[in-house]
C-alpha cells in the first residue's frame, strides 16, 4: 500500500511539474489562450481584495441611497406591512419583499445603519463573491481571452463604486443571478430556478433574463416538465410577500412589481440627446417596448431555436419531439441569457449609473461571441471602453449616450451574426 501511495504522489508531482513547465514555456501566451482563464482569473481575484480594502479606506463613501433602505426596512420592523405606507428620503419602496429581509438583515449587522464602513466591507464580500461566480462561468466557456478580465476588475471604477462606496442592492441582485445561472451550468435547473426568483425578489431588473430562461427551460423540457419550475419562482415570490400581500395585496404588487415607473430625465445616461418631453412620453415607451418584443422575437425564430425546428416542437416533451433531444452546451446557456438581457438594456426606458453592474460582467462574453470575424480584439477592447466611459461621464451628455447607444448597436449586430452553435449530446436533467 505504500508503494502505491508513493506512485500516486509521484504521479501527482509529475502532473504538477508538466502544468508550470508548459505554463512557463507558453508565457506569451498566458493572457490570450483561453485555457489559462483559472490562472490568471484566481490572481485578478486575489488583486481584488487588494483593491477593494484600497477603495473603501482611501476613497470617499458617497450617501445615495443606504438611508433611505435603513428608513425603509426600519418601518417593516417597527410593524408597518402596507407598502404604500413605506419609504425613506428619496421615495417610496418599490422592491420587492427580498430586498427587505436581505437589508433588514443588513441594519442588524450595520448597528441600525449607522456602521457604514462595515456595510462598506460587507458589500466588498459581496463583490468577490459575484467575481467568483462570474469567473467561474467564463472558465466554464473559454470564450474570452484571460487579457480581457482585467477591464472586467480592476480598471472599472464605476463597478466599485456601486459595490462599496454606493451600497446600492443592484450588485446583491445580480450576485444572486450570477449564482443561478452558475447552477444552470451545472444542470441543476430548479435549484437554479429558485435562486433565479431570490435575485427577482431583491430587484426586478432580473426579469430581462426571464425570456432567456423561459426558452431555455422549453428547450430542456418542454412545457409539462417546465411548468412546475415556473411555479416554483411564484411559490417563492409569493411566500417572501406574503405579510405585505395579506395586508394591502394591491399596494404590494403595484410598489414592487410597478412597470410603469417613470423616471426622472436628469437622471438617464442612455437617452440624454433627447428632448425631455420625449423621453416623459409614453408612445415613446411603447414604442421602445415593441422594439424590445420584435427584438426578442426574432433572436428566439432566427439565433435560439436550431434550424428546422418548430417553434411549436419546444412545448413538447423532449422525449416526444421529432428530432433527437440534444444536451444545451454551457455556451448556449450563457448566450441565451446573457443576450435575453443585453437586448432589454439596449431598448430600457432609461438607465441609471447603478444600472450598469446589470450587465457589466456580461460584456466581454458578448463582445467575444459575435459572429464578425473580422472584428478585431482591439475593436472590441475599444467598444469595452467607450461602454465604460459613457457609464463614467457624470453628468451624462448627448455625445456620452450617443456612443452608448452606438456601441450597443454594434454588438447586438455582432450578436446578430453569430452562427448557431451545433448541438450536443444528451443531458441528464435535474
Amino acid at each position: 500500500m505504500a508503494g502505491v501511495g508513493k506512485k500516486k504522489s509521484a504521479g501527482a508531482t509529475s502532473r504538477i511539474w508538466t502544468t508550470l513547465r508548459t505554463i512557463w514555456q507558453e508565457k506569451h501566451l498566458v493572457l490570450f489562450k483561453a485555457e489559462y482563464t483559472f490562472l490568471v482569473t484566481a490572481l485578478l481575484w486575489f488583486l481584488e481584495i487588494g483593491v477593494n480594502i484600497w477603495v473603501i479606506q482611501k476613497v470617499a463613501y458617497t450617501e445615495i441611497d443606504w438611508k433611505a433602505y435603513m428608513d425603509e426596512v426600519e418601518g417593516v420592523i417597527n410593524g408597518t406591512y402596507d407598502y404604500t405606507q413605506l419609504k425613506g428620503d428619496t421615495g417610496p419602496l418599490v422592491y420587492p419583499a427580498g430586498f427587505v429581509y436581505i437589508f433588514m438583515g443588513l441594519y442588524y449587522a450595520t448597528d441600525h445603519g449607522a456602521n457604514i464602513r462595515l456595510g462598506q466591507y460587507i458589500f466588498a464580500i459581496f463583490y468577490l463573491i459575484t467575481l467568483l461566480l462570474v469567473f467561474r462561468i467564463y472558465h466554464r466557456t473559454k470564450k474570452v481571452p484571460p487579457y480581457v478580465f482585467f477591464f472586467v476588475c480592476c480598471a472599472s471604477y464605476r463597478i466599485h463604486s456601486i459595490f462599496v462606496l454606493r451600497l446600492f442592492n443592484d450588485p446583491v441582485a445580480m450576485m444572486f443571478l450570477f449564482a443561478a445561472i452558475n447552477l444552470f451550468l451545472d444542470r441543476h435547473w430548479t435549484v437554479g430556478c429558485a435562486l433565479y426568483s431570490l435575485a427577482v425578489s431583491v430587484k426586478m431588473n432580473v426579469l430581462l433574463f426571464a425570456p432567456g430562461l423561459l426558452f431555455l427551460l422549453l428547450s430542456e423540457f418542454g412545457l409539462l416538465k417546465t411548468i412546475p419550475k415556473l411555479s416554483l419562482c411564484a411559490i417563492i415570490q409569493l411566500l417572501l410577500g406574503l405579510p405585505f400581500l395579506l395586508e394591502n395585496p394591491l399596494g404590494y404588487i403595484s410598489r414592487a412589481f410597478d412597470l410603469g415607473r417613470q423616471f426622472l430625465f436628469k437622471w438617464t445616461v442612455n437617452w440624454r440627446f433627447l428632448p425631455e418631453w420625449l423621453f416623459l412620453s409614453r408612445y415613446f415607451h411603447l414604442a421602445l417596448l415593441v422594439a424590445h418584443l420584435l427584438t426578442l422575437a426574432l433572436f428566439v425564430w432566427r439565433r435560439w431555436k436550431r434550424p428546422g425546428e418548430s417553434m411549436l416542437a419546444l412545448l413538447k416533451d423532449p422525449a416526444v419531439r421529432d428530432s433527437p433531444v440534444q444536451k444545451l452546451t454551457s455556451d448556449q446557456i450563457v448566450l441565451v441569457l446573457f443576450t435575453s438581457n443585453f437586448i432589454g438594456m439596449c431598448f430600457s426606458r432609461s438607465l441609471h449609473y447603478q444600472f450598469y453592474v446589470w450587465y457589466f460582467h456580461t460584456l466581454p462574453y458578448l463582445l467575444w461571441s459575435g459572429g464578425v470575424k473580422k472584428m478585431a480584439h482591439l475593436l472590441r477592447v475599444l467598444i469595452l471602453g467607450l461602454i465604460e466611459l459613457s457609464w463614467n461621464t457624470y453628468p451624462s451628455t448627448n455625445y456620452s449616450s450617443l456612443s452608448l447607444h452606438v456601441c450597443h448597436l454594434i454588438s447586438l449586430l455582432c450578436l446578430w451574426f453569430n452562427p448557431t452553435p451545433a448541438p450536443q449530446e444528451k443531458a441528464k436533467r435535474h
